[in-house]
Formats: C-alpha cells, structure tokens, sequence
C-alpha cells in the first residue's frame, strides 16, 4: 500500500512484528516493503505537513468554493515581497501542488515565470487551483452519486467487509496453524 514518509515509523513497527513472529513459529506474514509515493510528503497551504489539526489541508471531500479560497491564502516564497521581485519556486508550497497537479509545460513554465517575475503569485495560485479542480471534480463527481444512493454505500461497505473477512480468516487459520492453537 502507498504510504508518505509520516507512516514510515509505523511501517517499520509492523516489519519488526512480521519478523519476530516468523522467527518464533514459521513464516506467515510477508515482510512489509515500503512504496512510497512519488510526491511523499506534501506541505499544507500554510508550508508546513499537510494536516487536519494544523487546519491547513485540502479535504478531497471539500467543494470548489472551499477549495478555491485555500489555495487562494496559501504561502509562497516569503523571500518575494513584491509583484515585480524574482520568487524561488524551490521554496514556495504552491510550485509543490504545481509539481503534483499540473502538467510538465505548466509546471516549467511556472518555474521559469516565477523566477523573473513574469508570473505573480496570484495568478500562480490561480493556475493551481484549476488544476486541483480539475483533478478533484470527478471524485466529487462520484462522491455525490454514492450520496444520492445511500444503499449503494451499504452494498460498498458489505462487500468490502466480505472480501477482507475472506482474507483475514484466512491469514488468521494459518496464524492458528503455527502456533498450534
């Protein structure tokens, strides 16, 4: 399962725990291999981790027009004070949300812009957040028909807890096995 670098510490908890129990009774658990994701961390709109108690995150259950205004306060590079003074995107959480929601020609053109200051903030904020809509609307898309349905989300659920039931009772025999209980 994809992780960011905050659930490495809990990763390496459950590897040792694999490992201690196979050594004691017989190989059951695989060892838990780390896949992280190729943006692992992302800052919130106030540059700091992105997170629910420190109130800077984007909900993927927010709307647009809650999405739009947060983007629109985010921090940017504190060293460009001014409209016309060159920024550093390497330091600015937007060019992050570039980097992750933009394509290859926008995010480089955004870098160079940022750079001489062809590119305010504003408008770089601006760019982002059609993005983040972009890439949000078709999860708010699906969010909204499973809520018309809530039937549906109750067949969602059943059938996800059959499926994990299946594997864990599983797992669970061949725990039972090796410790011969």
């Amino acid at each position: 399962m994809p992780v960011g670098k905050d659930q490495l510490p809990h990763l390496e908890l459950t590897r040792e725990l694999a490992r201690r129990f196979n050594s004691l009774y017989r190989p059951v658990f695989p060892d838990p291999q780390e896949h992280l994701t190729k943006f692992a961390k992302v800052l919130g709109t106030d540059g700091r981790k992105m997170s629910k108690s420190y109130g800077n995150a984007i909900n993927l259950s927010d709307t647009e027009p809650v999405v739009r205004p947060k983007i629109k306060t985010m921090i940017t590079d504190p060293a460009r004070v001014r409209r016309h003074d060159p920024g550093n995107p390497d330091v600015c959480p937007v060019y992050d949300f570039h980097k992750i929601f933009s394509p290859l020609p926008v995010i480089e053109q955004v870098n160079q812009d940022c750079r001489k200051a062809a590119i305010g903030c504003i408008d770089c904020k601006k760019l982002v957040a059609d993005r983040v809509v972009e890439r949000l609307a078709p999860m708010w898309a699906a969010r909204a028909t499973l809520t018309q349905h809530p039937s549906r989300l109750d067949e969602i659920a059943e059938d996800g807890r059959r499926r994990a039931t299946a594997v864990s009772s599983q797992t669970m025999a061949e725990v039972r096995d090796a410790m011969k209980i």
